[in-house]
């Protein structure tokens, strides 16, 4: 099959078999920092986000989704242009072994798009699902409130 998509802002066309999960999908066409975890959807290493809501890719056919709108971490961020949320994750010491940072920041993506100010019960809510086996993670919900707190200082100056 071939379809086309918008990844990351860009239009992109992939082809892909009938029944390919979006995740083998997107790592075929060099998305590697979308995870390939558990397969099952339950580890939260392949989360990206489907029109800004994230799902775990893992668990999607790619031909349910020609057209639609897929964000990968590396269009929240890069290396050389991170996002606040990105930063907050290495300040805090978040990033271990990084193989659950790509879906944690994701996740935390679409929680503060939609929620700017989470108690800690909703960053736990919003995270449940994506597992790190490194942190323990205190050090990811002291990122995630780092970040919350940047973001609303920065659209407070602008």
């Amino acid at each position: 099959m071939k379809a086309e998509f918008t990844v990351n802002g860009s239009a992109r066309t992939f082809t892909f078999e009938p029944d390919e999960r979006l995740l083998t999908t997107l790592r075929n066409h060099g998305y590697m920092e979308v995870k390939n975890g558990c397969l099952e959807g339950v580890c939260g290493a392949c989360v990206i986000l489907l029109n800004d809501k994230p799902v775990n890719s893992c668990q999607v056919l790619t031909a349910s989704v020609t057209g639609q709108t897929i964000t990968t971490v590396r269009g929240i961020g890069t290396l050389h242009t991170p996002h606040i949320i990105q930063e907050a994750f290495v300040e805090a010491g978040a990033v271990q072994c990084g193989f659950c940072t790509p879906g944690m920041i994701t996740a935390t993506y679409a929680l503060l798009r939609e929620n700017p100010d989470p108690s800690e019960a909703e960053i736990k809510n919003a995270l449940d699902g994506n597992l790190c086996r490194c942190t323990g993670y205190v050090k990811i919900i002291e990122a995630v409130q780092r970040a919350a707190q940047r973001l609303r200082e920065t659209q407070g100056n602008e």
